[in-house]
């Protein structure tokens, strides 16, 4: 049995809107490097569609770097998303994280999900900090889109 641990949030955006943020390379830099972190647009590749790849450079501020790669496995808009994400690009990436958005009243509820896979309770603890650090950066992308 898959072991996943999830993380939710309401956020205030219809969820076609959410699923644009999540998926649209410009939004995606924003958020994906959290205001700590850069990932220079160029270094993406977003084929969001089944099979497509997914490939971001990370750029640490000790100047270090994380290369990520994945591919989509599931593209329903806008309510569910699957993807694998590994930063070891060429290991087996394991099960896809799972992107669910809801309509609820008020706007959009994310529900994030990954397999705890071999995680220890502290590199869960720390990847659950860094899904928060990402939908806290997804709202503020949302609002710019809102307000454009």
């Amino acid at each position: 049995m898959t072991d996943y641990f999830t993380v939710t949030r309401t956020l205030s955006a219809p969820r076609e809107l959410v699923f644009e943020a999540i998926t649209t390379p410009e939004h995606f830099a924003v958020w994906f490097g959290t205001a700590a972190v850069e990932v220079p647009q160029e270094t993406l590749t977003m084929d969001v569609r089944p099979g497509g790849a997914f490939r971001a450079v990370m750029h640490l501020p000790d100047g270090n770097r994380i290369d990520w790669s994945g591919e989509y496995q599931v593209v329903e808009p806008p309510a569910h998303l699957a993807m694998t994400l590994t930063d070891q690009p060429g290991d087996d990436a394991g099960l896809p994280v799972l992107f669910d958005l809801e309509e609820v009243e008020g706007g959009t509820k994310l529900t994030i999900r990954q397999d705890r896979s071999d995680f220890t309770d502290e590199q869960v603890a720390a990847t659950i900090e860094g899904y928060n650090a990402f939908i806290d950066d997804i709202e503020r992308v949302l609002a710019t889109m809102q307000n454009g």
